[in-house]
């Protein structure tokens, strides 16, 4: 059962980790390639962020953090490589409990990389199962996803996984559609008590290339 403590509205802006999307408006799919950074649909290379045949550029996880001093292990996987004018770059986090005893996980979007940002604050980490205003065929927001903030925990028993699907967008602003390149994302993990309250915790992290 999710356990939650204070509870507001709040926009996203640049920080590194929000809370529940309230609001997101329906993601635009299709393109003829005249938004920004189109091509014309011509497939060609716009700004270095469009790889022709794609919508956007491929990822590659290039780089993780070692295991963190807990009982739980964190890990990322690619599931979706590039981005296409259908969906954006797809990433799967799992957490999972290696320990003897149940423990209780905190925050628990956070610490599935759900609305966490990169380090330069280019890129954003959404859950998977929402739409959200992108531009088309570019998968940079449009506008920031305004959210619920909230402390929120779940359970792992012993020897089990959690799993989330978070897909990647460009920040509102930004100078480019999916900047190629290298990013590092990063949050904290933490065990807490039944209360919600931090028993131990760590930074875990990892990098991508966008290509």
């Amino acid at each position: 059962m999710t356990r939650t403590r204070r509870r507001y509205l709040s926009g996203l802006g640049g920080a590194s980790a929000g809370g529940l999307v309230a609001l997101a408006g329906c993601t635009s799919t299709g393109s003829d390639g005249d938004g920004p950074g189109g091509d014309g649909g011509n497939g060609t290379d716009a700004g270095g962020t469009r790889p022709e045949g794609t919508g956007g550029p491929g990822i590659s996880v290039v780089a993780t953090d070692g295991v963190p001093d807990l009982s739980v292990r964190p890990a990322v996987e690619v599931v979706r490589e590039a981005a296409t004018t259908d969906h954006p770059p797809r990433l799967r986090t799992t957490l999972t409990n290696e320990g003897d005893e149940r423990v209780r996980i905190g925050e628990g979007r956070a610490a599935h990389f759900e609305h966490v940002a990169d380090e330069s604050g280019a890129l954003r980490l959404l859950p998977g199962d929402g739409g959200y205003p992108a531009e088309p065929d570019c998968w940079r927001l449009t506008d920031a996803v305004v959210v619920t903030e909230e402390y929120r925990t779940f359970a792992l028993d012993p020897g089990a996984s959690s799993e989330r699907l978070v897909d990647l967008y460009a920040t509102v602003g930004g100078d480019a559609c999916l900047p190629v390149g290298e990013h590092r994302f990063e949050t904290t993990i933490s065990v807490v008590s039944a209360d919600a309250e931090p028993e131990s915790s760590t930074e875990w992290g990892f990098a991508v290339v966008l290509e």
